[in-house]
């Protein structure tokens, strides 16, 4: 199985690895509710470099443009083909973009597989960075409970 985030973050780019930081540490925890072993996918990027501004001392990042997105999009394919994966899971507007070739809307797509360049099951959902930038607890938890029963849909798509 394939997880696609967007673009890497701060701490991603400084360890030089995937899903290192904050977003990484969400979805860790919510791949083991949902009975997914993180040994058992291949966890990468749609866009392989950090866009950013500088505010302050800090890095924020900025959304890839559509050119970013297409530019890298070799890599994506290249590592789906040596992966073969069963399910490719698109954590993500810019991920989905990255996997169906076109704009995506989340709430159109998220919940159901749908065959791609990447997979013949590639599955959209909300990125775990979204679930740290929401401010209520109420709708933070709520939706951390909708990406865990996401994550659970996934794993019994594959295992059935």
């Amino acid at each position: 199985m394939i997880f696609v985030g967007e673009q890497p973050g701060d701490a991603e780019d400084l360890a030089g690895q995937p899903f290192v930081g904050p977003a990484g540490r969400l979805l860790d925890r919510a791949m083991a509710e949902a009975g997914i072993p993180r040994q058992q996918a291949y966890v990468t990027n749609a866009v392989k470099h950090f866009k950013w501004e500088p505010r302050g001392k800090r890095r924020i990042h900025q959304k890839p443009s559509e050119a970013e997105i297409e530019a890298c999009n070799p890599w994506l394919l290249a590592e789906a083909a040596v992966v073969r994966p069963e399910g490719v899971v698109c954590m993500g507007v810019t991920a989905a973009r990255a996997a169906f070739g076109r704009a995506v809307r989340l709430r159109d797509q998220r919940g159901s597989f749908t065959a791609t360049r990447l997979c013949r099951a590639t599955f959209v959902t909300i990125h775990p960075s979204a679930l740290l930038r929401l401010r209520g607890d109420d709708e933070r938890h709520a939706e951390y409970a909708r990406f865990v029963a996401d994550l659970a849909q996934v794993a019994g798509h594959l295992a059935g």
